[in-house]
């Protein structure tokens, strides 16, 4: 098993202590670092950043929001990124949530998964510098009628193949995910419940496309708080706000992905009431409302034998890069739990 690195969101007045974070995560030998995009920094720019200042670790799309960019645009950056690091760059994609798609970019959030295949079979095409032609339900290329004409990238990625990745949460997109892609990006996974509520459906969508999970890269992402084992309910808590945000507020009442998966690992009582509390206005009480064991299974907290025990969980579980967002208040701190996750690795053994 591999680990990663998320910077998440850029310009959150951290990005000095980030790229330091991003420059050590190289150093350590962590295989990728992902960057995030929502209505504030673009992952492009910032990918550009950090690779320009590293040397070996990949960087990745954590994601290429669909709704942002025609997928042409999409390819072109993917090509222009592969270059210009040499060979170190990943595309993950996703199609947002319906409340950035059209309140930020005007799309109107319907029928993502057949937008998905469509937009991922035109980025292909494009990164594989075949005359773009295509006709399908969302795009057609060229336009018909008029003086368009099939054209082929001009840029040279460093590899002829980039690897793709999907984000991906719910069951249907998660099988598709499978056929379609390199690679998952997953959120708030837990390793008791992961084969439940995502690795059944990659496989079958594996199996779809005659396929296996062999070579099939699946990348959870746990925020990772260091410290002694006897604190571990107070680490939690600081993650309160942050899961509070995505079960109880990411999305309409209808449309949280992340509710429904807490629900399918068995907060269904507990998601309901952080939901209904979040969508009130009540934010601290929906945090407060969030059981200890739901943090606990989707973070790494305590000491780096705690750590060690739990990768090895996610390994077992299926996991091949593990992609840790380090926590801390102080960049100090969170360089030593982004040591701690290289230590843990070799403490579990699985470097």
């Amino acid at each position: 098993m591999q680990l990663g690195i998320n910077l998440g969101y850029w310009g959150a007045g951290m990005d000095a202590d980030n790229l330091a974070v991003a420059k050590e995560a190289d150093r350590l030998g962590y295989a990728v670092c992902w960057a995030a995009e929502a209505y504030g920094s673009d992952a492009a720019t910032v990918l550009t950043w950090v690779a320009a200042q590293t040397e070996r670790i990949d960087v990745g799309s954590a994601i290429f929001q669909i709704p942002a960019r025609q997928p042409a645009m999409t390819a072109m950056t993917a090509a222009t990124l592969d270059s210009l690091s040499g060979g170190r760059f990943r595309l993950g994609l996703g199609v947002s949530g319906p409340q950035v798609s059209e309140g930020w970019y005007g799309v109107k959030f319907d029928k993502p998964l057949a937008r998905t295949r469509e937009y991922v079979e035109i980025v292909r095409k494009a990164m594989s510098r075949e005359r773009l032609s295509y006709e399908g339900q969302h795009w057609t290329l060229p336009l018909p009628g008029g003086p368009g004409k099939p054209l082929k990238l001009t840029v040279h990625p460093e590899r002829e193949y980039i690897p793709l990745y999907i984000a991906a949460i719910g069951p249907k997109n998660l099988e598709q995910t499978g056929e379609i892609a390199d690679g998952a990006l997953l959120i708030f996974p837990s390793a008791e419940h992961l084969e439940e509520t995502a690795i059944q459906y990659l496989r079958a969508g594996r199996e779809k496309a005659g396929k296996t999970l062999e070579g099939f890269d699946i990348v959870p992402t746990l925020p990772l708080a260091l410290g002694e084992d006897k604190d571990v309910p107070t680490l939690a808590d600081t993650f309160r706000p942050y899961t509070a945000l995505y079960v109880g507020g990411m999305g309409s009442r209808k449309q949280n992905f992340y509710n429904q998966l807490a629900r399918r690992m068995g907060f269904e009582a507990a998601a309901i009431e952080i939901q209904d509390k979040y969508l009130a206005g009540d934010k601290e009480g929906a945090a407060a409302a969030i059981p200890h064991d739901l943090i606990d299974k989707t973070t790494l907290l305590g000491s780096v034998d705690r750590i060690a025990d739990r990768m090895k969980e996610y390994a077992a579980a299926g996991v091949t890069t593990l992609t840790l967002a380090p926590a801390g208040f102080t960049l100090d701190e969170r360089l030593a739990a982004l040591r701690a996750g290289t230590e843990a690795l070799e403490r579990a053994g699985l470097a």
